[in-house]
């Protein structure tokens, strides 16, 4: 299977002259299911934050399917991202305002207006998948912390990525909501085929992926595949 992103000798430094990543090599396959784990300040945030083109490396290149986004404007690296890359964060963010169908429509309509009947039909299909049919149309007040962190799942895939990057997702989860979470992320990836990597302090949820990549002040420290 080829690599849906790769990265290449990236280095990020921050100013006045912080440097938070030094010579990072590291690349995902399609639909494989991976962890990146490290101390807090170990920079693992800001490589998620560049793998998913939220922040540009200072030094090297992010290619998507092989293509360099080194010389892409900030709006086609903005589009590239929203048809490529689903987030997952730890905070939900969903808008208090909407129901959960409305939140997890949104990345769609920022794109294409009106959801068509086969946009609907898949986000359907997503809730029942992710197990909160029952609550798509509530308000996100009116739903558990648990069923809002799993309607940022169904949300974060609703365009179909390939690539789905999750930032500590469970980090204001009790034990029983995080692993409901990370049995549907499984159940995704084999289902869809759809890449995850997740950012993790938690080596016990590490260990459930297939590849735990370690980071350590800004360099990868260990590269494990299982």
């Amino acid at each position: 299977m080829g690599n849906v992103i790769e990265l290449r000798q990236v280095e990020k430094v921050y100013p006045p002259d912080v440097q938070v990543l030094f010579g990072i090599d590291l690349a995902f396959e399609e639909r494989s299911f991976n962890s990146i784990v490290g101390e807090s300040g170990s920079g693992k945030s800001t490589l998620l934050n560049v793998i998913g083109t939220l922040d540009r490396p200072t030094r090297g290149d992010v290619l998507i399917d092989g293509a360099s986004t080194a010389t892409l404007s900030n709006n086609r690296v903005s589009e590239l991202r929203n048809a490529t890359i689903g987030f997952v964060f730890q905070f939900h963010y969903l808008l208090p305002e909407f129901t959960a169908l409305e939140n997890v429509l949104m990345p769609h309509v920022i794109g294409h207006r009106s959801p068509s009947r086969e946009v609907r039909e898949w986000a359907d299909e997503l809730f029942e998948l992710i197990g909160i049919s029952k609550v798509k149309n509530n308000l996100a007040t009116r739903m558990s912390g648990g069923q809002q962190q799993r309607t940022a799942i169904v949300r974060s895939l609703i365009n179909k990525p390939r690539v789905v990057l999750a930032d500590e997702p469970t980090g204001n989860l009790d034990s029983v909501n995080s692993e409901n979470v990370y049995k549907r992320f499984r159940e995704v990836n084999e289902r869809y085929g759809t890449t995850f990597v997740i950012v993790t302090h938690d080596r016990r949820v590490a260990e459930q992926t297939d590849r735990i990549v370690e980071i350590r002040d800004g360099r990868i420290e260990m590269d494990i595949r299982k």
